[in-house]
């Protein structure tokens, strides 16, 4: 119970979104809600953070996809957040099936709030003290969204109409809701003063949101109550069961409920806020210098005003650049008018349609064991970095058609080689044949480095036969 001897608000933490506006540094492996973009947290540990710590939140349910689920665990353990529950869909099936299947989890009577993973909020006690604000209209079976007052004519943003319809104190009835207007649209939304931006954050009652998508949108709350019904434990995670979740729609809780519900309200957000979503969007965020520029990782820029530059290893030098963006990783580079920003998602597109997978894959892989990193590759072989976290083993396994050499850097690797065991410490190596079961475990408390030569006429990932798995991967 909360101070107030209320059931706390259960947050949903939605992290389904890929970020292809974020590319390169964002992609759908890992996206941009597990990146540090604004402070030294990413935006799922902020996220999580706002509502830990406060007793009118209870613990969060996360509701994301299977190749997300152990970086999620993982991060939440790093700021000592337990969750609730970590959902997983077994398919993406857009946000009203998302936070139908988190309502189903929690007594109906419960209040819970679903936010995005990804946004970023400029003031915490009045991000916290809206919600808590709100709760009692929330409680009489209204669904209470907030609404951020606009700070510029923002085409990239939906907005919310407000009524004059006033249910209490700063919350009102909601008029309609507005997709993502044209410039001239947005000005005028501005000019009216009853336009808010919509940062897709919704308070509501757990039974009442049921009983609402049930009655406007018939077809997604029998499936989604059997997916929980039949949801299996696995780990940390509750897996809903795939047959019944398969048979929800794809929808978003918008137009499954929002647009259609007369029980929408909205409350002004006491608080900034961003959705992160953009590369001006950052610059916009970020630390600008005294010509406007905001520049991050090994960047050097003459003569240059208004741009955004970002490098995550290379030297980056730039000479008279204007209201441009920048971003370099150690596999891409990507250069952008400011202003066309929110269409770099084109180029990520491009590169899936191509058949590349800089759209999809970091050049550092991460796995619930540590992680690997590409160094060097050519027909025939390819040359990985590789980090094993304290304690944590990788799977017990062979491959079919290459074979490896462990060369370990720094650290103890316990080695499993056939039915040989052998520790292995710095400047020391061992070779793993084709077809051979084997395991790299590191046994210390300090990570394990190493690197690994694989050799083979196939070296892809998924030439990985699993004998036995901690984290139960297939």
């Amino acid at each position: 119970m909360s101070s107030s001897g209320q059931p706390p608000i259960v947050p949903v933490i939605l992290s389904g979104g890929s970020g292809t506006r974020l590319w390169p540094l964002s992609r759908s492996l890992r996206p941009k809600q597990f990146l540090n973009l604004v402070g030294d947290r990413s935006l799922l540990q902020q996220t999580a953070e706002r509502f830990a710590g406060h007793d009118v939140f209870g613990a969060p349910i996360v509701v994301c996809n299977e190749e997300h689920r152990f970086v999620i665990a993982e991060q939440l353990r790093e700021i000592g957040v337990e969750p609730h529950a970590i959902v997983l869909e077994p398919a993406a099936r857009n946000t009203a099936p998302a936070i139908a299947a988190a309502a189903a989890l929690v007594d109906p009577d419960h209040l819970m709030i679903a936010v995005p993973s990804d946004g970023h909020i400029g003031d915490l006690a009045g991000y916290r003290d809206s919600i808590a604000g709100a709760s009692e209209v929330a409680a009489q079976d209204w669904i209470v969204t907030f609404g951020v007052e606009p700070s510029r004519p923002e085409t990239g943003y939906g907005y919310i109409e407000q009524s004059k319809d006033l249910l209490a104190p700063g919350i009102h009835r909601i008029a309609h809701f507005r997709e993502k207007p044209d410039a001239a649209t947005a000005e005028n939304y501005i000019a009216q003063g009853n336009f808010l931006w919509n940062p897709s954050l919704f308070l509501f009652r757990a039974g009442f949101l049921l009983d609402e998508l049930e009655a406007l949108t018939p077809g997604i709350v029998t499936p989604v109550r059997n997916a929980v019904a039949e949801a299996q434990r696995d780990l940390d995670f509750l897996r809903l069961d795939a047959d019944a979740f398969g048979q929800a729609p794809s929808i978003s809780i918008d137009y499954a409920l929002m647009e259609k519900t007369q029980r929408a309200a909205t409350s002004r957000l006491a608080s900034s806020w961003s959705d992160v979503g953009s590369w001006q969007e950052l610059w916009n965020q970020g630390a600008q210098d005294q010509d406007g520029n905001v520049l991050t990782g090994d960047v050097l820029v003459e003569d240059s005003r208004e741009s955004y530059v970002h490098s995550e290893g290379p030297l980056v030098a730039a000479l008279g650049l204007e209201n441009h963006v920048v971003v370099a990783t150690s596999d891409v580079v990507m250069v952008a008018p400011t202003e066309r920003s929110q269409e770099v998602k084109r180029l990520a597109e491009r590169v899936a349609r191509e058949g590349r997978n800089e759209h999809e894959l970091h050049p550092r892989v991460h796995r619930p064991w540590g992680y690997y990193e590409g160094i060097d590759s050519e027909a025939g072989f390819q040359v990985k970095r590789i980090m094993v976290k304290p304690g944590e083993r990788l799977s017990l396994q062979r491959h079919a058609r290459r074979s490896e050499h462990w060369i370990i850097v720094e650290g103890r690797a316990r080695v499993t080689v056939d039915d040989q065991i052998t520790d292995l410490v710095a400047n020391q190596s061992t070779y793993v044949p084709i077809g051979a079961v084997h395991r790299l475990e590191n046994v210390t408390d300090k990570p394990l480095l190493m690197i690994e030569v694989q050799c083979g006429d196939y070296l892809g990932e998924d030439d990985i036969e699993r004998l036995d798995d901690d984290y139960n991967r297939d």
